[in-house]
């Protein structure tokens, strides 16, 4: 672990009796905003289940804010939020109770826990909502609720698993608005997700997990790569690729179109004189924006 990462895993492995979950997990984590993507089975949940303290990983270690997750996972605990994906809230009881009681259990007196519940309903937009039982919150306001108690003790941390799931396009807009605000009052955040959008419109560092492994592990800028040139080619497409390999350009092709990007050159240039240089004609040239989902299906081998 890093002097500057807030989460860190060094050869985190778990297995559910023959099913391996986790396996040779490595990676550093930056403060800031994180998402955690991966399809149904890649380990997500078990990851967020070995940070909080709830399982013990079978090999390697896991740390968070600096502390070992498994042998200090009470000053975790304290010092981190969680918002779990499914629908987990007492009915009987208004928001404000039970932000209050969220309040007082992560050791706030009592008059202090009132006034910070009064905030943090009001900054998720549930304030004229907090007197109302959580039985009759809809699946928008239920989630609002669930963010709220994972941040009213003024966490370090915050764990997200799913916070858009359910929620209309109106509502998931306002959600991803509220995760983006986050950093603004110091908390840093671990975004569960499997909407690669969500998590490209609100982090700035990307953990993919694919099969129980590490996919990919970096800013969401180098990993998204928008100066790519997609070319499309009248003929024969070798000329042209060579000359961009012999020019230093990365290369990538598919049938009459070419891609390329470079981390030196501006690649609009690079192709622009290796069409010259190769006397190539082009149907169409224009920049690519590549997406998470591009990332993770390449590297998936999907």
């Amino acid at each position: 672990m890093t002097d500057t990462s807030i989460i860190a895993a060094t050869n985190l492995g778990h297995a559910y009796s023959s099913i391996v979950a986790l396996h040779g997990v490595d990676f550093a984590l930056p403060a800031g905003r994180t998402g955690l993507v991966g399809a149904n089975g890649a380990g997500k949940t078990t990851l967020i289940k070995i940070l909080l303290g709830i399982l013990r990983p079978t090999v390697g270690s896991a740390n968070v804010l600096g502390f070992d997750a498994t042998k200090q996972f009470l000053q975790v605990r304290s010092r981190i939020g969680y918002m779990p994906e499914g629908d987990c809230l007492p009915e009987d009881i208004t928001a404000s109770e039970f932000l209050i009681q969220a309040a007082g259990l992560a050791g706030l007196p009592s008059t202090a826990a009132r006034q910070r519940a009064s905030d943090v309903l009001t900054l998720v937009g549930l304030e004229e909502e907090r007197f109302r039982r959580l039985g009759g919150y809809s699946t928008g306001m239920k989630q609002r609720a669930k963010l709220a108690q994972a941040i009213v003790h003024d966490p370090e941390l915050v764990l997200l698993d799913e916070p858009t799931a359910g929620l209309d396009p109106e509502g998931r807009e306002e959600m991803l608005e509220l995760i983006s605000r986050l950093g603004g009052f110091g908390i840093n955040v671990l975004v569960s997700s499997h909407v690669l959008g969500d998590i490209e419109r609100t982090c700035d560092w990307v953990l993919m997990l694919d099969g129980g492994r590490v996919l990919r592990s970096g800013p969401l800028s180098h990993l998204v790569d928008a100066d790519m040139v997609a070319v499309e080619v009248v003929g024969d497409t070798t000329a042209l690729i060579d000359h961009l390999a012999a020019a230093g350009a990365n290369v990538d092709s598919s049938g009459a179109h070419v891609y390329v990007s470079s981390f030196d050159t501006d690649p609009f240039n690079l192709v622009r004189d290796a069409l010259a240089a190769t006397n190539t004609g082009i149907w169409s040239m224009g920049p690519k924006a590549t997406t998470l989902e591009d990332v993770f299906l390449e590297g998936s081998g999907e």
